[in-house]
């Protein structure tokens, strides 16, 4: 059995390892300090290997190429076309003139909406106006009593606005002015999608 002398390799690590037994404050600071470097460890770890994993160049040891043959980090060769940027689309429509048949509409309509059956029948209003309204504002003239709606026309029905996807017309009546807006359906045609008084 070998003698333990206080000389020698063997007796170094023995006060480093019975250091931290000696007393309660150097049980506590050995604590301290091994909480320190874990939590050291576990910081800077993950960062080095999150930049390895980032650089492609060091992960693989040599520059990657992307699908088309180009390496990351060059311009592609001049027979390459680079990936145009679509743009975004405008919600604003460019201004138009107002399209002839979408005239001839909103005169059709006006017409026919002032003058309702001689019983006033909804439905049978609504038939005559389904030509020219698109089916989600004819739903809501649904709730109209046609006895309200003006008896005649003052002038003619006249463009206000105009864009190519939608136009406004001012319709004089003996009861105001009524705007209506026309919308291009999916055929094609020109539909009344609402109306408002304007005076």
């Amino acid at each position: 059995m070998p003698i333990r002398t206080n000389r020698g390799r063997a007796a170094v690590y023995r006060r480093l390892w019975g250091w931290p037994l000696r007393s309660p404050r150097h049980l506590a600071a050995s604590i301290i300090i091994f909480v320190v470097v874990v939590v050291a460890l576990g910081v800077i770890i993950p960062k080095v290997l999150d930049r390895r994993a980032a650089d492609p160049n060091t992960a693989a040891g040599q520059p990657s190429t992307s699908s088309q043959g180009t390496q990351v980090g060059q311009l592609p060769a001049s027979s390459t076309s680079l990936p145009t940027k679509v743009p975004a689309p405008s919600n604003s429509a460019k201004a138009a003139p107002p399209a002839a048949d979408a005239q001839l509409i909103a005169e059709l309509w006006a017409e026919t909406w002032v003058k309702p059956p001689p019983d006033n029948d909804v439905n049978k209003w609504l038939k005559q106006l389904e030509q020219y309204t698109t089916p989600e504002f004819l739903a809501q003239m649904a709730t109209i009593d046609p006895r309200n709606v003006p008896d005649k026309l003052t002038d003619k029905v006249k463009a206000v606005k105009s864009t190519t996807s939608s136009i406004d017309f001012e319709v004089p009546t003996d009861l105001g002015k009524v705007r209506i807006t026309l919308v291009k359906a999916p055929d094609g045609k020109w539909r009344v999608n609402s109306y408002t008084k304007v005076d």
